[in-house]
């Protein structure tokens, strides 16, 4: 695992634990709806809950590479409670309910943060994916975050798609069925780099 080391002014660059308004975002789909994307809050536990609940099989397996049906208090908590500079999550709504939720992860004293997204299946295939990862690009460089790494399976297309399809330096590796995913999303290094 490539983890850059984190330059001490990264880490006093944003508040922790404050709720960062200014990621709030209107979403249009490629059916021309318009959702509402915005970082998750603490109040969201029910609502990421009742979002689990809706995924199919296939896209829980994807998402946790295992029988996952039920989210645990302890993850709702985990999930739900980020200090939104190290770790972030965003949501995205519509009306009251949760129909796709994306995240990352920042390694302990790097500049490298784990990334992961999930679209409820109804609301699949309409672009929501490539605006989670968007969306977690710009909030991850202004944290003083320049890489961005995945751990997914191989016969997960549609977020594969979504890496090799983000604009960004994407290089894989496999070990039996999982791909590990890692791209710089430092604007420099993306201008510097071949895209394909």
């Amino acid at each position: 695992m490539r983890v850059t080391s984190l330059r001490p002014s990264h880490r006093e660059r944003l508040p922790r634990w404050q709720y960062p308004e200014g990621l709030r975002a209107d979403v249009e789909l490629a059916n021309g709806a318009t959702l509402h994307l915005r970082p998750i809050r603490g109040d969201d536990a029910e609502r990421l809950v009742k979002f689990h609940a809706r995924l199919s099989f296939n896209s829980i397996y994807f998402r946790y590479f295992s029988l996952h049906p039920v989210l645990s208090a302890r993850e709702v908590k985990h999930f739900t409670q980020v200090d939104y500079v190290d770790r972030l999550a965003l949501v995205v709504d519509d009306g009251d309910e949760l129909v796709a939720v994306g995240r990352y992860d920042r390694y302990p004293e790097s500049t490298t943060a784990e990334v992961a997204f999930v679209v409820r299946d109804d609301f699949q295939h309409l672009g929501l994916g490539h605006r989670l990862l968007d969306a977690l690009v710009e909030a991850a460089r202004e944290r003083g975050i320049t890489e961005f790494c995945a751990e997914t399976m191989s016969s997960n297309h549609d977020m594969l798609s979504v890496f090799r399809h983000s604009g960004f330096p994407v290089t894989t590796s496999s070990e039996f069925n999982e791909i590990s995913v890692h791209f710089s999303i430092d604007p420099q290094k993306v201008l510097a780099s071949p895209q394909f």
